[in-house]
């Protein structure tokens, strides 16, 4: 691949294109649960059932993401995302035309497949093809899915408001289609494969890789069921089978001289860090977000539209501190943003576990805890995008991948733990309260890890 930039490129259409497939798989993934409601009455089915069709996108993206990465470094990145984009535009479409439940839940999943190759294809694009800005394009990426966080809901109650639930998704045909134009007319084709890189597809790696995701989220996913006991055998056979599966899986890809994934990305000096700081920085701190709106109802009775609008103030800070950060990460390195971003994270969830000081209403103060939440996630995004890519550019699809499901996998825990405790509280807004304190310590004790993960200033 590429380490410098193709004569013909034009990286300001090329970074638009990849901007709006990471925009539209980002509003994909808030847009669906404003609809639920409309959803299940439209189809004529359960609240359960209807929340099935988040879970199965999130099943279908988790367990994908190591497959899309893999497919990147072997069919090429520019074939894995047109044939992403091009899935996801087509079950988009299928989705909205759905008539039943079960057949959109299956849908659900299909267009899940198709999101899951959208970064990390889109990622190695940016690493073979930018030359000495990739490391800013890489960072940039921060606070295009802040943004589609945002409008992803208030365009899912545009939609349902003065349409229907099908809005939702036939709002990403025409997105898909101008995407797929612009990828053919803009991003170069791949270069020709080395014998060396058509290596068989290491099957038996995938299959461990795949049982292990799918019963350990299951398991997290009945943890979080109101009224099911920790020792209940539907939490405890999924999580014994994905730990199994877990344990064969790091075996046979230290015994496998062509691995899915090759070890030292998941653990290797360097990497097993980043991957840690990504799950505990990033994927706890997006669940920790995404359940202040529960909080601001459990703890202090706001309304629905109040305590959604909290999170737009998180937003907002994510978005301006992450560009602001891109500009300097070349001088500041990597340690230091992961810090300064570690503490804010760590002082936005003990002051959101605290009561409001004397005279504060309670909207404002929880909006001014998202705001520094904000500012940590946003600080942390492109040092902890670039910490592990500048190791090993050539397998930015596969560390891409690596990174979502680090993310994917800490959010999923901890709303999952989140849900459980809540469900057992006789006051779920003083629990979450304590949870949130609770993490706050963890984070600072977690601190110390950013000593190990690896230095680098300026452009790589």
């Amino acid at each position: 691949m590429p380490d410098s930039p193709s004569p013909a490129i034009r990286r300001i259409p090329v970074f638009i294109t990849i901007s709006l497939a990471l925009l539209m798989m980002s509003v994909d993934a808030t847009i669906v649960a404003t609809a639920l409601h409309e959803l299940q009455q439209g189809l004529d089915t359960s609240i359960n059932w209807a929340g099935w069709t988040i879970t199965a996108f999130a099943f279908g993206f988790v367990l994908m993401l190591p497959v899309s990465g893999k497919l990147s470094e072997r069919l090429g990145r520019r074939r894995v995302f047109l044939a992403s984009i091009a899935l996801f535009t087509l079950a988009s479409l299928l989705c909205g035309l759905s008539n039943s439940i079960a057949a959109l839940i299956v849908l659900r999943a299909l267009q899940a497949v198709g999101g899951a190759g959208i970064t990390p294809s889109a990622t190695g694009i940016v690493v073979d093809y930018f030359g000495d800005s990739r490391d800013r394009a890489v960072s940039l990426f921060g606070s295009i899915f802040p943004i589609g966080a945002m409008i992803g809901p208030i365009f899912g109650g545009l939609f349902v408001t003065y349409w229907n639930w099908r809005g939702i998704f036939f709002v990403n045909v025409p997105i898909g289609l101008l995407i797929l134009w612009m990828t053919l007319r803009y991003i170069p084709p791949d270069p020709p494969k080395t014998q060396k890189t058509r290596s068989g597809m290491d099957y038996l790696g995938l299959g461990y890789m795949g049982l292990c995701l799918l019963a350990g989220m299951l398991a997290t996913s009945f943890l979080g069921e109101k009224n099911l006991p920790f020792t209940s055998p539907r939490i405890l056979l999924p999580a014994a089978v994905a730990l199994v599966a877990g344990w064969l899986f790091f075996r046979h890809i230290h015994r496998n001289s062509h691995p899915f994934i090759a070890p030292h990305l998941i653990h290797g000096p360097g990497f097993g860090v980043v991957n840690l700081i990504n799950m505990l920085f990033g994927g706890v701190t997006i669940g920790a977000v995404a359940l202040i709106p529960l909080y601001a109802t459990n703890r202090y009775g706001m309304g629905v539209l109040d305590s959604g609008s909290l999170l737009i103030s998180q937003g907002a800070a994510a978005i301006l501190f992450s560009l602001l950060c891109t500009l300097a990460i070349r001088r500041t390195g990597y340690r230091r943003p992961l810090y300064v971003g570690g503490a804010l994270i760590a002082l936005g969830m003990v002051l959101l576990a605290l009561p409001p000081v004397p005279g504060a209403p309670p909207f404002a103060w929880l909006a001014a805890t998202a705001f520094l939440l904000g500012m940590g996630t946003g600080t942390v995004n492109p040092a902890s995008r670039n910490a592990g890519l500048q190791l090993a550019p050539q397998a930015a699809s596969t560390l891409a991948a690596l990174r979502t499901l680090a993310i994917q996998i800490g959010t999923i825990t901890f709303v999952s733990v989140v849900t459980m405790v809540l469900s057992t509280s006789s006051d779920p807004g003083l629990s979450q309260a304590w949870i949130y304190g609770t993490w706050s310590v963890l984070v600072l004790a977690s601190l110390p890890l950013i000593a190990r993960v690896p230095e680098h200033r300026g452009a790589w």
